[in-house]
């Protein structure tokens, strides 16, 4: 009992003295660890050193009470020594892994099933790899082929397929990257598709009357049990609103968002790692992709978040189609339904246009004013709002015959038959990959458009420079170079397609080393993507002249009297302040040049953070220099023969020189203890 309690006391008090002794905040566990450590291991330390040392075994056999004392002192030296062993124990862990950097006991203990769940999973996915021949690719010091990528782009599209929805859609992202993957594995990437049967309707009953209510019903005067499709992460419901409007429900699938969640939480995890072990890793930037997809992946599991998007992509949307009504629309979004797993929209009537029969019936005239409608909304959404559909292939726009209030039979069947083509519009759907662009990223992007379609190269490298940020040691001459071969084929209104020049320019700012932020990338992709298309709206629209017409419009409207006046007046906003304050000062700095008054004061170190960093420079060095100054004269000590005899078997010399050594080794530890962890960093959790 009575040893047990010394144990417990011995094991707080060294507890207490390590932390204290390195003067930085180490992990209460590791700290924990090494007491207990020490104190387990003191009673045979201090017999083993007492008998190198010499002292007697039994103390009563000394011959005065100062031998007594001496021989106190000296095992008093011996335990400090061991509690500097278990500091200089702590400063090792400190180095191999610093506080924080490993997770604490309780939360290993807590994420025990998820780390359960983890590993099966990464046997999977591992599995997967293998058995598609990418396990090579894994590996630490791995290299990508530098040929047959059509190969190695087959293999990776099938184990994408069978990775399950969250890796379908890294596979689908990743073939709209060719600047990251390159042309080949991007073609082969973008076949993907997702099979995924439909899930029963009791589970998505469950979900709606979790989301909605158990009231849900009443919402509704009718809702098809059959979806219309089935995606990997929701399904789609044909219903029609109490109050007779039709419209579509898209219900996310039972167990989806924590599956998705789960494996992007694998995917970042990997990632770091192949950035970390490979080189091709490293070169791709894995890490930094993988954290974009995850971000927008997240956004897709809100679908609060893609109602948000619809409402804002329609600011941008809407081409008057000369009778009252837009010839590009968006359908409406019923916020009072639409929760993070609900979905309510309005139900359009129309035909995808990725359907053969989608434009039958469209005279050529309707065909190419639709495509330019299509295209100036788009470039709208980019240039002037600057949220935009980030993913307008042909299956995601329908073309409605007839006005939209005509089409609530055609829209109940699906097909929007039996209407008329001449008010024939079109609507945009699925907004889970939206972009965004803030204004100085339009701004460039409209003068790129506008030199390219005056033949500025130079112009058009310094646009690119301003959305784009610079790699050191640009060739500044040969990018002005290669983006004026890419224009001049584009030629002086000629038909080169859209996709080939902004596919030419993305190619050219990334083999010249440019770092292309997401959603740049986004909006060359969305510009490039829309010719396919318009393409099939209109085989025979010239692209580039179409696109001259609204970027004259566009610059038309930013030259305008009243755009110029605003601009000026919102600069004038921000500089009136500095031009009423400067004569009065230009008046003071003249006056006290003219009475030789005038100084020149700089304050050195006037930041608080230099100061803090300077102070903590001093005080490790000179941390280091005592401890090395105690260190050398304490090995002399040791060394040292004879000395004044403290007892019998005890000279004064070892004694001192044990001293400052011991004094030496605990300065040595807080120095390096506060050089392993970074004084600007914060508040660590403790392990």
């Amino acid at each position: 009992m009575f040893a047990a309690i010394g144990f417990a006391v011995n094991t707080a008090l060294l507890f207490a003295l390590t932390r204290r002794l390195l003067g930085v905040p180490v992990g209460w566990f590791r700290t924990l660890v090494v007491a207990i450590v020490v104190t387990g291991a003191m009673g045979g330390f201090l017999e083993l050193a007492g008998t190198r040392l010499g002292l007697p075994a039994d103390p009563g056999g000394l011959e005065r009470s100062s031998d007594l004392t001496v021989v106190a002192l000296v095992l008093l030296l011996l335990v400090a020594w061991g509690v500097a062993l278990g500091v200089g124990g702590l400063v090792l862990l400190e180095a191999l892994a610093p506080t924080g950097s490993l997770p604490s006991p309780v939360a290993v203990l807590r994420d025990l099933p998820a780390r359960r769940r983890r590993s099966r999973r990464y046997g999977q996915i591992v599995g997967v790899a293998v058995r598609h021949g990418l396990g090579g690719f894994l590996r630490a010091g791995a290299h990508l082929p530098s040929h047959d990528h059509v190969h190695l782009g087959r293999r990776l599209r099938m184990a994408f397929a069978d990775g399950g929805v969250t890796f379908v859609k890294l596979g689908q992202m990743l073939g709209t990257r060719p600047d990251v993957v390159g042309p080949e594995l991007a073609a082969e990437l973008g076949r993907l598709q997702a099979d995924t049967p439909p899930q029963p309707w009791d589970r998505t009953e469950a979900t709606l009357r979790t989301e909605l209510g158990t009231g849900w019903r009443e919402a509704f005067a009718e809702l098809d049990e059959t979806p219309m499709a089935a995606a990997s992460v929701g399904q789609v419901y044909r219903a029609t609103l109490a109050d007779g409007s039709p419209v579509v429900v898209k219900v996310q699938r039972a167990g989806a968002q924590e599956q998705v969640r789960a494996d992007l939480d694998i995917v970042l995890r990997m990632s770091r790692w192949l950035e970390r072990t490979t080189p091709w890793g490293r070169a791709m930037g894995v890490h930094g992709i993988a954290a974009g997809f995850a971000d927008s992946l997240a956004e897709e599991l809100d679908y609060t978040v893609e109602a948000a998007n619809a409402q804002a992509v329609a600011a941008g949307t809407g081409t008057d189609g000369g009778d009252g009504g837009p010839l590009v629309r968006v359908p409406t979004t019923y916020p009072t339904l639409t929760t993070p797993r609900v979905l309510v929209m309005e139900r359009v009537s129309g035909v995808p246009l990725s359907r053969p029969d989608a434009t039958r019936g469209l005279d050529p005239a309707t065909r190419e004013r639709l495509a330019r409608a299509l295209l100036a909304s788009v470039l709208t959404q980019v240039l002037q709002t600057g949220v935009f559909h980030a993913d307008l292939h042909a299956g995601n726009v329908l073309v409605e015959r007839g006005r939209p209030s005509e089409g609530a039979e055609g829209a109940a069947a699906g097909d929007g038959a039996g209407t008329s083509p001449a008010g024939a519009r079109l609507a945009l759907l699925d907004y889970g990959s939206v972009g965004r662009l803030d204004r100085t990223a339009r701004d460039a992007l409209a003068r790129l458009l506008f030199a390219v379609d005056r033949s500025d190269s130079l112009g058009a490298v310094d646009a690119l420079c301003d959305v784009i940020d610079a790699p050191v040691g640009l060739d500044d001459r040969a990018l002005e170079r290669d983006v004026g071969g890419v224009i001049s084929r584009a030629g002086n209104g000629g038909t080169g397609p859209m996709s080939t020049v902004f596919g030419d320019i993305f190619t050219l700012v990334v083999r010249h080393g440019f770092s292309v932020p997401t959603q740049i990338a986004t909006a060359f992709r969305a510009l490039g993507a829309l010719e396919g298309t318009l393409r099939t709206l209109d085989p025979g629209l010239d692209l580039v002249s179409a696109s001259r017409t609204v970027g004259q419009s566009y610059l038309a409207k930013k030259l305008s009297p009243q755009e110029v006046r605003a601009t000026l007046e919102e600069h004038l906003v921000h500089v009136l302040p500095v031009l009423q304050r400067l004569p009065r000062r230009v008046d003071a700095i003249a006056a006290a040049v003219q009475s030789g008054e005038a100084q020149l004061r700089v304050r050195w170190l006037a930041d608080p953070s230099d100061r803090s960093f300077i102070t903590g420079v001093a005080n490790h060095f000179v941390i280091t220099m005592l401890a090395s100054v105690l260190a050398l004269s304490g090995v002399l000590l040791l060394v040292a023969e004879g000395g004044p005899a403290l007892a019998p078997t005890i000279d004064l010399n070892p004694v001192l020189g044990g001293t400052l050594f011991l004094f030496a080794f605990v300065l040595g530890a807080r120095s390096l203890a506060g050089v392993f962890r970074d004084p600007g960093d914060g508040p660590r959790p403790h392990r």
